[in-house]
């Protein structure tokens, strides 16, 4: 009978302990499937590398571009500084071509109020007032012509010889003084933009470089 109750109690101790061992066994498995089922940490959460961030604001540079480059010259690209128009050189060549004008021209041998330089200078000022083209008439010519000889020259004796072309030999005071009353407005009307550049002088040439007018290089006067 000791035998049999020692046997039975040994039995029930070896199933206690299977029970323990499974138990541990199915925590184990839980803890490591939590484990692996656990979220990952959150992307928002985890701290890159800081910015670096610029030290002082940028500012914008004017870029110029290289249209054309040609052994060691390089042509650069330059915004359009003239105000003429096409109309505004149609209406120049007309009124060369008037008879009061063709008189100055013709006087002026040595063109020293009309040389080619100081007549481009005409051609511009139509394109600052900004008239259509064949409103412009002789007087407007003039008018122009003697600006550019009083910016250029501001010699006397030269725009002394406009007013004696224009408004002839025995011309009143009166009538000088309306001509530079007219002068102010025309000039105002050009928005007092009265300078003038030789190589926009030469680019209004440009545009009818074969024209009897631009032949007209000044002559050293005797």
């Amino acid at each position: 009978m000791a035998s049999s109750s020692t046997r039975s109690n040994a039995e029930l101790e070896q199933k206690i302990k299977r029970r323990r061992g499974k138990k541990e066994r199915s925590k184990e498995i839980k803890t490591a499937s939590e484990k692996s089922l656990s979220p990952a940490p959150n992307a928002s959460s985890i701290k890159g590398p800081p910015k670096l961030e610029p030290s002082r604001k940028q500012t914008k540079r004017v870029v110029w571009t290289i249209n054309q480059s040609e052994d060691t010259k390089l042509w650069m690209s330059k915004p359009r500084s003239s105000s003429y128009r096409p109309e505004d050189l149609e209406a120049f060549f007309r009124l060369l071509e008037d008879p009061i004008s063709q008189s100055l021209l013709e006087a002026d041998i040595y063109f020293k109020v009309s040389d080619k330089y100081l007549l481009s200078m005409v051609v511009e000022y139509f394109g600052r007032v900004g008239l259509p083209g064949h409103i412009y008439n002789r007087i407007h010519f003039f008018l122009a012509l003697y600006i550019a000889s009083d910016m250029e020259e501001d010699d006397p004796i030269s725009k002394w010889s406009i007013f004696h072309t224009l408004l002839g030999k025995g011309f009143l005071d009166e009538i000088a003084n309306t001509f530079l009353k007219m002068r102010m407005e025309f000039f105002y009307s050009m928005g007092y933009r009265a300078w003038f550049s030789r190589e926009l002088c030469e680019e209004i040439q440009a545009q009818n470089p074969q024209h009897w007018v631009w032949s007209r290089v000044r002559q050293c006067s005797p």
